[in-house]
């Protein structure tokens, strides 16, 4: 093989009148510290084509994307694109070969705008000077492509999360793309957002651009997938397409046994007293005199669509937005938290939907994860390290978190079971009342089995649990009752075993004004 870029040519030109695949991989195998990641994995993706990519977390996809993407180099094995040998040392390496990854950790700059973001290492110069008016048209306009009413002015860190991936996908597209790879591009976009991605991929599609999406969401992988590759512990357990699968099927692939029982019985509510009521709840900008209680052992839904206030009112409660009416009372006794620190201390923990901004800290350890909230319970001066891992192995085995070892950095693991970890540091101060803010996301079907039946199994023992979620399923599943908000009021509030998808979207609509 010669040459030095992200394309290594062989010595004999490629026949003319063969077709090759846009990507093609070929017995891709990575091992790391105690764990084989991928092991002889195959894959091709012609032009034109949306591939799926399926398996439970820890199955090897964001290794194998890290691989294609120039982040990691495969220990064995072959890439091509178009039959030409692709040897990606580093993203720009990718990059520059038309391989472009949006990840499923957002990678902008909080404190640059939304163009200079999307332009970032490609800036328009006049004169020697950056061009910001070329920068902010241009990125205007791809932005107008997707659907996205957002200001490339705008500071990237001033946007919700949802904007955030809109402007990472303008990012990608804003080069010339020939495969793009979409790691769980709607876990956090509203259903409007979603559709609009949805055609935007099948116009890229038309356009020939070789697309690879990964997603938990099986009937989204069903609906606009034309392959699908079903990845299980390191390896390609088959190649399927949506005509011979359904939601079920794929499942099972996955997790190599049938799901039964996804969604545990709920337990009756015995007692008439109230662990935590919300009343008249407002929180400035967000939130208007928002209403609701949680008895012990309930599990109440908060459902919503993106922009209700849903989050918003949760992180009031546990002090990190500003309350401006309206109280919070624990055991009925009126409580103000100033931190999330403090509102554990009084047992109300908090789960947050950005995993990476307030769950984990991507730098430490599985054991650092686990403890450092509960920290003082391991040690007043010096925390007691057989005990810290003990909990956490415990934790581990508990949660079914695929880990090489508790010591491993978290930023090591899948994104799903950095999310276990998240809920498993806040279990370990064992709380009276948790809320979980889309506790599932990023979480594969088997592992979101796993979540179902220890939430209703902390409820079983007396927990008061608040769910946030934007899969009504789950809600309706799991749930006693539903709170619906819309528009940063309480819309109504729907009986979880009688609730349909319908009922609850009317209230959060607004077809509806009452509880159902």
């Amino acid at each position: 093989m010669i040459g030095d870029g992200p394309f290594a040519t062989s010595a004999g030109p490629i026949l003319p009148g063969i077709v090759f695949p846009m990507l093609e991989v070929g017995d891709i195998s990575k091992s790391f510290p105690a764990v084989k990641a991928l092991d002889g994995v195959s894959l091709r993706v012609e032009a034109g084509e949306v591939h799926g990519v399926i398996g439970e977390n820890g199955a090897g996809k964001s290794t194998l994307m890290k691989i294609l993407a120039g982040i990691q180099p495969p220990d064995e094995g072959s890439l091509s694109l178009e039959g030409v040998p692709y040897r990606p040392r580093h993203v720009n390496d990718a990059s520059e070969a038309g391989v472009v990854m949006i990840h499923q950790e957002l990678n902008l700059v909080d404190d640059l705008s939304v163009a200079e973001n999307i332009m970032l290492g490609r800036e328009p110069r006049r004169f020697g000077v950056l061009d910001f008016g070329t920068m902010r048209k241009e990125s205007a306009r791809i932005l107008g492509e997707i659907g996205a009413t957002i200001d490339p002015r705008t500071r990237v860190g001033d946007l919700p999360v949802a904007q955030q991936q809109l402007v990472e996908i303008a990012k990608a597209l804003s080069q010339e793309t020939r495969v793009l790879i979409l790691d769980e591009p709607t876990a956090v976009l509203s259903e409007r957002e979603t559709t609009l991605l949805f055609r935007l991929i099948r116009r890229l599609r038309e356009q020939g651009v070789a697309i690879v999406y990964i997603s938990h969401l099986l009937p989204e992988i069903l609906e606009l997938c034309d392959r699908i590759t079903v990845l299980r512990d390191g390896r390609v357990v088959v190649e399927t397409t949506p005509a011979d699968s359904d939601a079920d099927h794929l499942a099972s692939l996955m997790v190599g046994r049938d799901l039964v029982d996804v969604y545990p019985p709920r337990m009756p509510i015995e007692s008439d007293t109230r662990r935590l009521t919300v009343s008249g709840l407002t929180v400035p900008g967000h939130a208007v005199d928002v209403d609701f209680d949680i008895a012990p052992g309930e599990i109440v839904g908060l459902a919503g669509l993106v922009g209700s206030g849903r989050t918003e009112v949760a992180e009031a409660i546990v002090g990190l937005r500003p309350i401006s009416a309206g109280e919070v009372r624990l055991d009925d006794e009126p409580v103000r938290f100033r931190s999330t620190r403090d509102a554990l201390h009084r047992g109300v923990a908090y789960v947050s939907e950005d995993r990476k901004g307030r769950g984990i800290l991507v730098d430490l350890s599985c054991i650092r994860n686990t403890t450092l909230p509960n920290l003082e319970a391991y040690g007043r001066l010096v925390p007691h390290r057989r005990r810290e891992r003990a909990a956490t192995e415990g934790w581990i085995e508990r949660l079914d978190i695929r880990c090489p070892d508790a010591r491993s950095p978290i930023r090591t693991l899948s994104g799903g079971n950095q999310q276990k970890f998240a809920v498993a540091s806040r279990l370990d101060s064992e709380p009276s009342v948790i809320l979980l803010d889309e506790p599932t996301r990023g979480v594969d079907v088997g592992a979101k089995r796993e979540l179902y039946h220890l939430i209703a199994g902390l409820a079983e023992k007396g927990l008061a649990c608040l769910m946030i979620s934007s899969e009504l399923p789950e809600l309706i599943g799991l749930c006693h009752r539903i709170v619906v908000m819309r528009q940063g009021r309480t819309a109504g509030v729907v009986d979880g075993p009688t609730a349909t998808e319908e009922s609850i979207m009317r209230l959060a609509a607004g077809v509806e004004d009452h509880a159902a």
